[in-house]
C-alpha cells in the first residue's frame, strides 16, 4: 500500500497525528476549560499544517504506490485544510506547473487587483501590520468562490456551490451555537496560514507568471540550473534535525526541487548528499523571522530586494533584508 516500507511508519504516524489532532482539536474547542481550549487550538492548527504538507506529498505521489491512492488521501486532506472548494486535480496541476516550468504560475494577479481596489489594499495592509494574514484570507476567499470567479472553472460551479453550502452551514451553526469555538477555529486556521506562508516566503524569487490557462513557452522550463539558483532552503534547524519534522522537512527546499519524488522523511539525507555540510546556502531561522516581521506590510504588493541573479541576493536573504514572496500557497489552484 505505502510506496516505501519506511513510509508505513513515517507517513502513517503523520496521518494519524493529523486525524487525531483534527478530531480531538475540534472537540477541545468546546471545553469549558480555557487551558484546554488554547491547547486544542494549537493542536488543531498544527494538525492542519501537517495535513497541508501531507497533501503536498500526495501531489508528488510519495505516500502510496498508485496515483489513485495518493489522490484519494489528497482529496480527504483538502477538507482538513479547507481547500476542498476547488479540486485536488487543479491544485496538483498548478503545483506541477511550478516544478516543470520553474515559475510561480498563476491566474489571479493580485497586484493589479489591488491597484483597482486601493481601499481593500489599505485594509489588508493594516491587518498585516497586526500580524493577521489578511492577504492569505483574500486568496482563500478567491478559492472558496473559485468556480464563480475564474471563467475556466465555471463547469465546477455545482460542486463548488455544494461545498460552500456544506462547509458554510457547518461554520454558521458553529458560530450561532458556539461562537467561542468558532473564534478558536478561525484562530487555528489563521495560524495554519501564517506558518505555511512563513515557510513559503523565501523559498523562491520567481514572481508571478499569469499563464495558468495559456499554452505559451516557459523560458526556463526544465532548466535545473535556473531552478536551483532561484530556490532557497530554510530548515528550522540544522543542528537539531528533529525540529524540522514540525513542518515535515519542507525547509529542505533545494533537495525537494532536485528530487521532487523524495518523501519528506528522506529530504535531510538528500540535502546532505547534494550539499554536504555547507551552510552558506541556507537561510538562518532568525534572519527569516526578521524578514517576516520587517516586510510584513510591504510584502503584500511587492518583493523587495535585488534579483536572485545578483551576487548580493543570497547574503541579503540570509541577513533578513529580502522580503520574500507572499500568498503563493500550494493549497491554491489559481
Amino acid at each position: 500500500m505505502f510506496k516505501e516500507t519506511r513510509g508505513a511508519m513515517y507517513h502513517g504516524l503523520a496521518l494519524a497525528y493529523v486525524l487525531a489532532g483534527y478530531g480531538l482539536g475540534i472537540a477541545g474547542l468546546f471545553s469549558a476549560h480555557l487551558a484546554i481550549n488554547l491547547l486544542a487550538t494549537l493542536w488543531l492548527a498544527h494538525a492542519m499544517i501537517i495535513a497541508g504538507y501531507l497533501l503536498h506529498e500526495c501531489a508528488h505521489n510519495t505516500v502510496f504506490r498508485t496515483n489513485e491512492q495518493n489522490a484519494r488521501l489528497g482529496k480527504l486532506l483538502t477538507w482538513v485544510t479547507g481547500s476542498c472548494y476547488g479540486t485536488y486535480e487543479d491544485i496538483r496541476f498548478k503545483h506541477f506547473r511550478h516544478h516543470v516550468d520553474n515559475a510561480d504560475i498563476i491566474w489571479f494577479e493580485y497586484d493589479k487587483w489591488f491597484a483597482r481596489h486601493p481601499l481593500v489594499l489599505k485594509t489588508i495592509q493594516v491587518l498585516e501590520w497586526l500580524y493577521i494574514p489578511a492577504h492569505d484570507v483574500l486568496m482563500h476567499g478567491v478559492m472558496v468562490f473559485g468556480a464563480f470567479i475564474i471563467p475556466q472553472r465555471k463547469t465546477q460551479r455545482a460542486r463548488n456551490l455544494a461545498f460552500i453550502v456544506l462547509r458554510g452551514s457547518l461554520f454558521a451553526a458553529l458560530l450561532w451555537f458556539f461562537p467561542f469555538a468558532a473564534l478558536l477555529y478561525a484562530v487555528a486556521y489563521l495560524l495554519m496560514m501564517t506558518v505555511l506562508r512563513f515557510m513559503d516566503a523565501p523559498q523562491h524569487d520567481y514572481g508571478g507568471t499569469p499563464t495558468l490557462f495559456e499554452k505559451v513557452p516557459a523560458p526556463y522550463k526544465g532548466d535545473r540550473t535556473y531552478e536551483q539558483a532561484h530556490t532557497f532552503s530554510n530548515p528550522l534547524s540544522v543542528r537539531h534535525l528533529w525540529v524540522n519534522v514540525l513542518v515535515l522537512n519542507f525547509g529542505f527546499h533545494n533537495a525537494h526541487h532536485a528530487k521532487p519524488t523524495t518523501p519528506w522523511y528522506r529530504l535531510p539525507a538528500v540535502h546532505r548528499e547534494l550539499y554536504g555540510d555547507q551552510q552558506q546556502m541556507l537561510i538562518p531561522f532568525w534572519a527569516q523571522v526578521k524578514s517576516f516581521h520587517r516586510f510584513r506590510v510591504s510584502r503584500v504588493v511587492m518583493m523587495e530586494g535585488p534579483s536572485a541573479d545578483s551576487s548580493d541576493y543570497l547574503p541579503l536573504l540570509q541577513a533578513g533584508h529580502i522580503s520574500g514572496g507572499n500568498a503563493a500557497s500550494f493549497l491554491t489552484s489559481f
